[in-house]
């Protein structure tokens, strides 16, 4: 994939708040011809000349750092490589300019989602009952993926509630409780509790934890819970602000965000990320530190984004055996495919296969995108004997620029030990590869019966591809 172009961001973003070229050169400190180079995309743009676009355009970093039009243009090629289309390959010039216009690129992309839609309504994906299925979780992941997943109004509602726990003197969980009952005259409880977690009876006063929970748990719960009373108005204007599509999507961002405000209170920003540093990113030690499990301490991490106290940018995913994602943040601007599987060369899917330790590799997408890796699968407890207990693989990444701060970079010869992955097997032109389960959408099969190959597919490069 190449280097994604952002010149005509830059001059996009420029005339709509009514710089003339010359005069936004001026504010810059740069030459007019200079400025004329870098929006034509004749010139990089350097940090410190990165950092000054956005303080004069108002945006953040993300939006000038190529992160979105990489996004958009994998996005893009996905969606023109659709077969049920019968295009001939876009030109990779005319996707990039495509990229470069956000409004438009999510228009295409918005079109693509309603054929897919029309696509499962037509072929008659229903419940027995007859009642179509909906996935209102992808509005909801699109919306935190589009904050990079921080919330600079949350932090600061979790900060002044953390402030008022004794947590240094009676230890998170029990301050949290101790919170709960003064405050809210609130009894939390722990016995069985069949086919739930948590349940919170509001006429009783009474929460209740299941048994099953370990520790950690346990504290998460009774963080949601503080958050719930006592933090849902930042949560509903959020909320009101996101303008979600249909209830469900609603009550998903609604969860999602008090969850948010429940890891925030277990791990606050200032310390978590001073401890992050301290340890290097070592997840097991900063779990232990705060009390917290891997996933939690993993899931914080990809939340470190604030304005001049940024920590290392990590991707986050969750899946399960079945390759089904159930969480997924990039702040580290990882291009996640919408539909498909993920490359089975990728650290995601070997993790299950040794659980309980920490796998790492470095992933190679392309000539200019090669990110730190690392992944362990962790095993849950079943619900009675004789089900199988549930595993599902958590895994985090970031660039390999970033690999001198991380302890999984540590004895990695980061030059040669790079494997080479695709986003997915559909999308991806690596050819040769053994592991391949289908040929690439946008190529045209090479097939002799005089030769087998070592791939399952061979395919002939198309111009433009």
């Amino acid at each position: 994939m190449s280097k994604p172009a952002i010149g005509k961001t830059i001059r996009r973003l420029r005339m709509e708040q009514g710089y003339t070229q010359q005069g936004f050169a001026q504010k810059l400190g740069i030459s007019t011809s200079y400025l004329n180079l870098v929006e034509h995309d004749q010139r990089n743009v350097t940090a410190s000349l990165l950092f000054k676009l956005t303080d004069l355009l108002k945006v953040d970093l993300a939006s000038l750092s190529g992160t979105q039009e990489r996004e958009f243009e994998l996005l893009l090629r996905e969606a023109f490589s659709d077969p049920a289309l019968a295009l001939e390959p876009v030109p990779e010039a005319e996707l990039r300019s495509l990229a470069a216009s956000p409004n438009a690129a999510r228009a295409v992309l918005a079109l693509r989602r309603a054929l897919a839609g029309a696509r499962e309504e037509s072929s008659g994906i229903t419940l027995p009952s007859g009642r179509k299925i909906l996935l209102p979780n992808e509005e909801v992941r699109d919306f935190f993926h589009d904050h990079e997943n921080h919330f600079p109004g949350l932090e600061e509602t979790a900060e002044t509630i953390g402030e008022t726990l004794d947590a240094a003197a009676l230890g998170t969980n029990h301050a949290l409780a101790e919170r709960l009952r003064r405050q809210h005259g609130l009894v939390v409880n722990v016995r069985p509790l069949p086919g739930a977690l948590r349940v919170y009876d509001a006429a009783s006063r009474m929460l209740t934890l299941s048994e099953d929970l370990p520790r950690e748990s346990r504290g998460f719960q009774m963080a949601f819970q503080l958050a719930l009373l006592e933090a849902r108005a930042p949560v509903e204007k959020i909320v009101a602000r996101a303008a979600p599509t249909t209830r469900d999507a609603a009550e998903l961002l609604r969860i999602g965000l008090l969850n948010y405000i429940a890891g925030a209170l277990l791990m606050p920003y200032e310390p978590f990320l001073s401890a992050a540093r301290e340890r290097r990113y070592d997840v097991d030690a900063l779990a232990a530190r705060f009390g917290v499990s891997f996933e939690q301490a993993c899931h914080r991490l990809s939340t470190l984004q604030r304005a001049g106290a940024r920590g290392v940018p990590f991707f986050f995913l969750r899946v399960d055996p079945a390759g089904n994602v159930s969480k997924r943040f990039s702040a580290a601007g990882f291009p996640f495919m919408r539909f498909g599987g993920t490359c089975p060369r990728w650290i995601v899917h070997a993790a299950f296969a040794t659980p309980g330790s920490i796998r790492v590799q470095v992933a190679q997408l392309s000539a200019t995108e090669t990110f730190l890796c690392f992944a362990r699968a962790i095993t849950g407890r079943p619900a009675r004997w004789g089900e199988p207990p549930p595993v599902r693989v958590v895994a985090m990444g970031c660039d390999i620029a970033h690999a001198g701060k991380i302890v999984y970079g540590d004895g990695l010869d980061l030059e040669n030990a790079a494997v080479g992955i695709g986003l997915s097997c559909r999308m991806c032109e690596r050819q040769d590869c053994r592991s391949r389960a289908f040929p690439p959408l946008a190529h045209r099969l090479s097939i002799d019966p005089g030769t087998t190959s070592a791939s399952p597919y061979r395919f002939e490069v198309q111009p433009g591809g």
